[in-house]
């Protein structure tokens, strides 16, 4: 079968290959056999060049492909007056995502461009953001799957994301195999304690402490939020909007303190506003409110109440709530592509889909989550630690499976940890079946461990999809777990689910597999890096 490919130039292809020289020949079968795709990478991989220079090659194409994928839907909106709604909404939330993964992209190519060995903590960096790639364009072939519209002849498209989906993951596993060589751990990590939930946090000369005894976080600037008019703005967005663009983080947080009230807004910090910290007054306390929801005539990556994309951000002391209820399906509180960021002692309301981790690396801690359906879901690497995990009432004839993790390639190196956390029903749930979760997508990952589990999960603990649907390519595991709903004798029998030792249970902690040791000490937010 002949594969149609996007077009690139003469010139910019003889550009990239005079780019490289290798020392080692390699053939192309060796590589492209390591990668999901064979087939595809050897119509695109050049034969004289050894791993190396094969990724250097294909992340190269991935930018061109990107490049002119971002043309096309470009040239679309330029028509969006005369587009429908929805159909606008898909091809900017895909304008945004193909944006970012040509930064991933450029990225990596830097960081690999002239060396054939790359320090590990930049390896994992760089995989994380090759990882995101793949999550962004799914999300985007997904949103153009829902147009309807006759205006957008949805053939001239399937080229395009069927090459993209392909080429990017053969960058994806060509740059694991090439550069991803060394372990991030660095063993246990720090265990702190449950801080006082009524501490004052000081703010008065540059640092603040978010709990007694923890890391001093350097505040460059500090604006208040105050809907009475004593503070510097009186919307949240206004002082999103007064923040600095793209600071690294270097120098401290812009620290924007929100007074107690209920804010009913959208609130969204885009990817130039990054290393933000808010800090409200407490869980119920300040609220962050709204209630879009896919009955609105929205994809479910539009319905958040709180957006965020902004690298480093660390949200403390806030409630964020998604109202539509039950009824109106799925309607996030919080959609989070934020890389190194972290939220702390919050609590995230809603029904299905509450708490979309989109992608890169996030950390939750002390936070009390609220859902039916699916409520924790996405592709990021996310540890949610020490929390409370509530499930709710759905509507009737569902049940609630709590997580749908959406791991796509078998490189990717995301998926959901949950240590230590508490997961008891919420007041209204009565008997309604449970789970601890469902395979999204085809390499869903999932650990439970060191948790507690009421008896309101399911004796099987997981659920399907959709029949045998990733039930042998899926990784769910549970250790240590404790509570009535922990017993694992009647467990599934799936393939892909394991009742995990110490080691394996290992590779899914904060420190392992976050990598928090480098990034979460500068937040404040206290955490353990290893088992407890």
């Amino acid at each position: 079968m002949d594969i149609k490919l996007c077009s690139l130039s003469q010139v910019s292809i003889f550009f990239v290959l005079c780019l490289f020289t290798c020392s080692i020949t390699a053939s192309k079968e060796t590589t492209c056999n390591n990668t999901p795709f064979p087939k595809f990478c050897k119509s695109v991989i050049p034969e004289s060049a050894n791993i190396h220079n094969h990724g250097r090659y294909s992340i190269q194409r991935s930018i061109s492909m990107t490049n002119d994928f971002l043309s096309l839907v470009n040239r679309y909106l330029q028509s969006r007056n005369t587009l429908p709604d929805n159909t606008v909404h898909a091809l900017k939330n895909c304008q945004l995502l193909a944006k970012l993964n040509l930064d991933f992209f450029s990225k990596a190519v830097e960081s690999i461009r002239s060396s054939d060995s790359i320090e590990s903590l930049k390896a994992y960096d760089m995989h994380t953001l090759l990882s995101a790639t793949l999550t962004n364009h799914q999300t985007c072939v997904s949103e153009l799957d829902a147009i309807t519209s006759p205006s957008i002849p949805k053939n001239e498209f399937l080229v395009p994301l069927s090459n993209g989906s392909m080429l990017y993951s053969v960058s994806l596993a060509i740059f694991k195999h090439g550069w991803v060589n060394a372990r991030r751990g660095r063993g246990r990590g720090r265990g702190k304690g449950r801080p006082n939930p009524d501490v004052v946090v000081p703010q008065d000369d540059g640092k603040l402490r978010l709990y007694p005894g923890g890391n001093a976080v350097n505040v460059t600037q500090k604006v208040v939020v105050d809907p009475s008019g004593n503070g510097n703005f009186t919307t949240i967005n206004d002082a999103v909007a007064a923040a600095p663009d793209n600071t690294d983080g270097s120098n401290g947080y812009f620290l924007i303190n929100i007074v107690a009230g209920v804010y009913e807004e959208y609130v969204n910090i885009p990817v130039n506003k990054k290393y933000l910290m808010m800090i409200g007054a407490g869980i119920n306390q300040t609220i962050i409110t709204g209630n879009r929801s896919v009955s609105d005539g929205l994809s479910t990556f539009n319905t958040g109440t709180f957006i965020v994309v902004g690298e480093g951000f660390v949200g403390v002391n806030m409630t964020i709530r998604n109202t539509a209820g039950a009824k109106n399906f799925q309607a996030v509180a919080l959609r989070s592509g934020a890389d190194l960021s972290a939220f702390y002692r919050c609590s995230f309301e809603g029904y299905q889909d509450t708490l979309y981790a989109h992608s890169l690396r996030q950390f939750y801690r002390e936070c009390d989550i609220y859902g039916t359906i699916d409520f924790i879901l996405g592709n990021a690497a996310v540890v949610v630690q020490n929390c409370n995990i509530y499930p709710r009432l759905p509507i009737q004839g569902q049940f609630d499976p709590i997580t749908a993790q959406g791991r796509t390639d078998i490189n990717q190196n995301t998926g959901t940890s949950i240590q230590n956390c508490t997961i008891t029903p919420a007041e209204d749930l009565a008997t309604t079946k449970t789970y601890l979760g469902r395979p999204w997508k085809e390499y869903s990952r999932v650990v439970v461990m060191e948790s507690f589990l009421d008896s309101l999960i399911d004796p099987a603990g997981w659920s399907i999809w959709d029949g045998d649907f990733a039930l042998n390519t899926l990784y769910y595991g549970e250790y240590n777990n404790r509570g009535a709903g922990s017993d694992t004798s009647n467990r599934v029998t799936w393939p892909g689910y394991h009742v995990i030792n110490a080691t394996d249970a290992g590779n899914f902690t904060v420190s392992n597999f976050l990598g928090g040791d480098i990034w979460l000490p500068k937040t404040g937010v206290p955490y353990n890096g290893g088992l407890l």
